[in-house]
């Protein structure tokens, strides 16, 4: 799919020479070959590839190895966190603006499982901070955690904690035109049926999870039945790994996503450490091209 973002010549140049290299077919001719493609796109997370790119280098490498969205993970070199002064956040806006990658969203290490309610109450007023930077540097939506559980607090009850956390900051989010995406983490928050009990507690669009590809997505009746349920619940980005990994399943992972109709991007999070990340993810992006071609 082109990206719906064509802000100037430079990048209408490129888009055109990706479309005649094969690489992106818009959707008219989508529609003319009369097959549903795979919808989603690729884009990445700065953890860990890119942890040490400034903005620039960012925008450089995407657009060089094609992947055209980014995640800016908090505390990396790229330096984009809630202390911004107004003119910075003009600037980094501007330089996605002119771009053509897009800035999706903010990945931030705010939780709200705290037992400690001073603690919580800070996380929460530190989100509205993220969601308000997200806003002011064109970016949609903002990456939260649930993190763990707590041997003194019953799991019901941190469940029912985030769950309440994740619908205030949901509305919040909705009000400024953004999206909290509830990443799947933590060494048992991450099983899929405490994220949806935690989201069973939001009634509102304004806050959504990002599937994050962890091994736990295997446990208890697989991955098919864990994806279900959360598959209504999903929103505009989810993370995978790298896609040599045979010890998960990606192959059908992409399926399932397919199988929904998913459109969102699905952002490397790499962890290995690759001497050139560039080369790396042009590697990534070609598999994910061969995978995401056998795809019906």
């Amino acid at each position: 799919m082109i990206s719906e973002k064509i802000h100037s010549r430079k990048e209408f140049l490129l888009t055109l020479s990706l479309i005649a290299g094969g690489t992106l077919v818009p959707s008219g001719l989508l529609a003319c070959a009369g097959k549903a493609k795979f919808r989603a796109r690729l884009g990445l997370v700065t953890y860990l590839w890119a942890k040490d790119w400034d903005v620039p280098t960012i925008i450089k490498n995407c657009t060089e190895t094609r992947i055209l969205g980014v995640e800016l993970r908090e505390q990396h070199a790229h330096g984009v966190g809630p202390e911004l002064s107004p003119g910075k956040r003009k600037e980094i806006s501007k330089k996605f603006a002119d771009s053509p990658v897009t800035l999706i969203g903010l990945g931030t290490n705010q939780q709200y499982d705290y037992p400690d309610p001073e603690l919580l109450k800070a996380s929460i007023a530190r989100t509205k901070d993220w969601i308000r930077l997200s806003m002011d540097i064109g970016s949609s939506g903002v990456k939260v955690k649930p993190n763990q559980f707590h041997e003194t607090v019953p799991k019901e009850k941190t469940i029912e904690q985030i769950g309440k956390a994740l619908n205030e900051l949901g509305k919040y989010a909705l009000d400024n035109g953004q999206q909290i995406r509830l990443e799947v983490h933590g060494q048992a928050t991450s099983q899929l049926p405490h994220i949806r009990a935690m989201m069973d507690y939001v009634d509102n669009r304004g806050t959504k999870v990002c599937w994050n590809s962890n091994p736990t997505d295997l446990e208890g009746q697989g991955l098919e039945y864990n994806f279900n349920l959360v598959k209504d619940l999903l929103g505009d980005t989810a993370h995978i790994h790298e896609l040599t990994d045979p010890a998960y399943p990606f192959q059908k992972l992409l399926g399932l996503f397919s199988g929904i109709g998913y459109k969102g991007w699905m952002l490397l999070e790499c962890s290995t450490d690759p001497a050139d990340k560039v080369a790396a993810l042009i590697e990534q992006r070609m598999l994910w091209e061969n995978m995401t071609a056998k795809l019906k």
